[in-house]
């Protein structure tokens, strides 16, 4: 099958973006993922997938904690940015507001509309990415009127 068919009939699933953060050896990596899902309740677990080649596998692999931030609508800017390969380390970031989460160190985005730390749980191999189970530490949602950022057939969309 072509790849690019693949990526079409896959892209009509919607997903919801959010990003995931560590902490690896004093340096803060994070990445855009709409590959993210819960997995279980007993024990709590969810699942993210990374690219092997990218430097965020690596240091999510090392640090063995991380964060998710679901990110609402307002935040495409925030998914652009760490969907973007090669930002500067000392610049990772960015100017995005943030808090270090209280389990894991790794940042929490300001205005997320759900985030959650966990702690590596598995990591099964998934082709050119691997899938990454977390076992869930801490989770917080506060109130919010905000809607969900989503993918759709290969670009954002909205809820309306």
């Amino acid at each position: 099958m072509d790849p690019r068919d693949f990526r079409r009939v896959a892209g009509r699933f919607a997903t919801g973006v959010a990003v995931v953060s560590t902490v690896a050896d004093g340096v803060d990596h994070a990445m855009t993922v709409n590959a993210f899902s819960s997995v279980s309740l007993e024990p709590l677990l969810v699942l993210f997938c990374a690219e092997k080649i990218a430097r965020f596998h690596a240091a999510v692999l090392t640090a063995g904690r991380w964060a998710v931030s679901v990110l609402p609508e307002s935040a495409q800017d925030v998914s652009q940015w760490f969907a973007t390969r090669g930002r500067p380390l000392g610049a990772h970031l960015g100017d995005w507001r943030f808090e270090r989460g209280p389990m894991t160190g790794a940042a929490i985005f300001s205005g997320a509309l759900a985030s959650l730390e966990c702690r590596t749980h598995a990591v099964h191999d998934g082709g050119d990415h691997s899938i990454v189970v977390g076992e869930v530490l801490g989770a917080h949602a506060p109130e919010t009127e905000d809607r969900p950022l989503l993918y759709y057939g290969g670009r954002y969309q909205r809820l309306t």
